[in-house]
């Protein structure tokens, strides 16, 4: 059986962002105290619904009722990021070289990936064919150092790396295992698009076990062990990386070396000095780097970009600058940030704060131009004819179901809407863990009231 992450999973039930089923109803003349009552969440669920045209409060329910926010709180990053920084910012990795050592220098680009690390290695090569240089060097202290984004998560978990300066694939690593008679063939590659070579700074290896499914320790390699009862014949999965560095230094070396360049083994550095440019590579702009953070709500990214927007030593001092910053935008109260990815538990909103928010300055910046449209489903799951558009975006933790954004109904007036349902005690038995018992049913009754709550606020005249 294929090992996937919880939110792998729930990634893909995302796809299926509203599915209603038989007994709900999702037009004019619905109940919201029946239909919450029907879905069984045995929870708190609270809504704020505001018409961009009047400003007027539409519905609302526990509207001041702070809330863990999931991934809707990227929303709020998007937003904080574009004005700090500007819609055209983009992140530059760099390849100098001081004296006899080239250098990598990481910019805190969120996206980097294997195959623009070669075309960054090609230029490199193709500058210093005539000097070869006689050391190599990694540099990621454009960015604090942090060893997760969340410690209390499992440390397998793909969706919660480390950050530096330095970023490569998410700072994630890919896993493919395949068993060949009574043994497994495993191996670890920093996975791109076209390229995917082996990464040398992390092992794996299976043990007959059943649990843990993974062990890590961080001695002179990243190692790994696999529970080898749990695997099946084949599969696949990303493992987050805990030396980015090392693991950047690693791969560009590899690229290098098949381009007729070899290089030393990398050390990370953390003081850079004076040299001079050899190449460079510029990341995509950052909105559209924003909206791909918003479409496939990648944790990295936010911390990221909340990050250099505030330029502070820790996520908890640049959720502390968001906050302010939030303020600053007559945002004055209903929330408690501690990061920029909603990965914390400790983060904290209210539903008539996010659709304040979305209806001020989501609405001036144009956040709805950065969210993914969400289509609305039959009983049977299948994406049905509607007048109906909504772009929002999702948030997801177990037992925790948000939806956030924006509805309507043909040429009729803009809703700004926000949708928080959680079972707080259920989410903080289950702090951690890949899909708890019970967590997907809940999540999908949980996507069939936002459903059928958006279809009566728009069939409302």
């Amino acid at each position: 059986m294929t090992a996937l992450s919880r939110r792998s999973l729930l990634a893909w039930l995302g796809l299926m962002v509203l599915a209603p089923r038989p007994g709900v109803a999702g037009a004019a003349g619905l109940d919201p105290e029946a239909a919450i009552l029907a879905a069984k969440l045995g929870g708190e669920v609270a809504y704020a619904v505001i018409d961009l045209t009047s400003g007027a409060v539409l519905a609302e329910r526990h509207a001041d009722l702070p809330m863990a926010p999931a991934s809707t709180l990227k929303s709020i990053t998007a937003l904080f990021a574009l004005d700090r920084l500007g819609a055209d910012h983009r992140f530059t990795t760099r390849v100098i070289r001081a004296g006899d050592t080239l250098i990598l220098v990481g910019g805190g680009d969120p996206v980097l990936d294997t195959d623009a690390l070669d075309a960054l290695a090609a230029a490199t090569v193709a500058a210093q064919r005539s000097t070869p240089p006689l050391g190599f060097a990694v540099w990621g202290g454009a960015l604090p150092r942090i060893g997760q984004l969340d410690p209390a998560q499992d440390a397998h978990l793909p969706y919660n790396p480390s950050i530096s300066g330095m970023i490569l694939n998410f700072n994630r690593v890919h896993l493919d295992w395949r068993r060949t008679g009574g043994s497994y063939q495993l191996s670890l590659q920093a996975r791109g698009r076209k390229l995917s070579p082996r990464s040398y700074t992390a092992t794996i290896a299976p043990v007959d076990r059943g649990l843990p499914l993974f062990t890590y320790d961080a001695g002179k390699l990243e190692t790994w062990t696999i529970a080898s009862r749990g695997l099946g014949r084949a599969g696949s999965r990303w493992l987050p990386v805990r030396r980015p560095e090392l693991y950047a230094g690693d791969v560009f070396q590899t690229l290098c070396r098949a381009r007729g360049l070899p290089l030393p083994n990398p050390e990370v550095i953390e003081i850079l000095p004076e040299g001079h440019d050899v190449a460079r590579h510029d990341s995509m702009p950052l909105r559209d780097i924003a909206r791909d953070m918003m479409e496939y709500s990648t944790n990295l990214t936010a911390e990221v970009i909340g990050l250099r927007a505030s330029g502070a030593g820790s996520i908890a001092g640049s959720a502390s600058a968001m906050a302010d910053w939030l303020r600053g935008q007559g945002i004055e109260g209903g929330f408690q940030l501690h990061d920029h990815s909603g990965l914390s538990p400790q983060n904290r909103i209210t539903a008539r704060m996010m659709a304040r928010l979305l209806a001020g300055p989501g609405q001036q910046d144009g956040l709805r131009a950065l969210m993914k449209q969400i289509p609305l489903r039959d009983a049977q799951g299948k994406r049905k004819t509607s007048d109906i558009a909504i772009a929002a975006k999702t948030g997801t933790l177990n037992f925790v179901s948000n939806l956030a954004g924006y509805a309507q109904n043909g040429t009729d007036p803009t809703r700004a809407f926000a949708i928080l349902t959680a079972d707080e005690p259920r989410r903080a038995a289950s702090e951690g863990q890949e899909l708890p018992q019970g967590v997907l049913g809940w999540t999908k009754r949980s996507k069939t009231l936002q459903q059928a709550l958006i279809e009566s606020w728009c069939a409302s005249a």
